[in-house]
């Protein structure tokens, strides 16, 4: 799709390989956790967190809730998880038996997409429910939450360009990414403008990474793709995948070389929603780089 040589493009030809095929209703949130060396993922509903170790090829289940959703995770900065379900938000270390209640949201409905900003915070989405659209919170380091946009139609995969002056933030059902200015001192985001509008063909957008370059991957629910966009919203590249909900994308490897992605399977049949519905697919070396996503600092001083 890269439409201008002097734009930095993905591989000609790209090694799709899939690395777990756990069959996932709900395959979300890819994180690299470089003091592991392994990559991090969920299933939503089933309330599991995944661990994939890419020097053994094994996935193994990391953590699982008593049934509740577990909407999204961040790293901490000193390695440990944060886990985000319905309204609560646990420390999780791996290897160990119990989690710590760190803070508490006064959310309707349980958390969907999560993400830490350059300072520790997270921004933190949650879905909508029967009687109202979802929002999106902001959890500041002593573990206070402040609503900062109500009223989102599904709040999902969110962002910071390479100079963190503007995050991303996409409204799945809008069929839209919106970009804001940033303020890296307070938090507060502002000047909402459109970033990339969706087509009706061209699936939902869902999750989303930025790499090195500043180039946004939009991952397409009901698209079979991920889109690679550059900083002014152009798209440049996409890669195709054997199943129609990709959810979300990340980097990961010793020099964040590699591209991660996960899909889902909704209704259990892959005859319909593709052979790789469920999966966790990784492109090896997929000819740009990424960079490390921020940790979270949720009331650790």
């Amino acid at each position: 799709m890269n439409t201008d040589d002097s734009e930095p493009a993905i591989a000609d030809e790209v090694d799709l390989e899939r690395v777990a095929d756990t069959a996932a209703h709900t395959g979300e949130g890819p994180l690299w956790h470089a003091d592991e060396k392994r990559l991090y993922w969920v299933d939503i509903p089933a309330g599991r967190l995944y661990r994939y170790d890419p020097s053994t090829g094994r996935n193994e289940t990391a953590y699982e809730t008593d049934g509740t959703p577990l909407g999204g995770y961040t790293i901490e900065a000193d390695g440990a998880l944060l886990v985000f379900t319905h309204g609560a938000i646990e420390r999780f270390v791996p290897g160990a038996d119990t989690t710590e209640r760190v803070a508490t949201v006064d959310a309707k409905t349980r958390f969907n997409d999560v993400i830490a900003d350059p300072e520790g915070r997270v921004f933190a989405g949650t879905m909508p429910g029967e009687t109202a659209l979802g929002d999106l919170y902001r959890i500041d380091r002593d573990g206070s939450a402040e609503l900062v946009m109500p009223s989102v139609d599904i709040p999902n995969g969110m962002g910071f360009s390479a100079d963190e002056s503007t995050f991303y933030f996409t409204e799945s059902e809008a069929r839209r990414i919106d970009a804001y200015d940033y303020d890296r001192s307070t938090g507060a985001i502002s000047d909402r403008r459109t970033f990339v509008g969706v087509p009706a063909d061209d699936g939902v957008p869902d999750g989303l990474t930025v790499d090195a370059t500043g180039h946004v991957w939009s991952a397409r629910w009901n698209g079979n793709r991920v889109v690679r966009y550059d900083p002014a919203g152009r798209p440049r590249d996409a890669i195709e995948l054997p199943a129609r909900k990709v959810s979300s994308v990340t980097f990961g490897g010793s020099a964040y070389e590699d591209l991660y992605l996960t899909t889902a399977l909704t209704d259990g049949d892959r005859t319909t929603e593709g052979t790789g519905a469920g999966a966790l697919f990784r492109v090896p070396d997929v000819g740009v780089r990424g960079r490390p996503e921020f940790r979270s600092r949720i009331a650790t001083e």
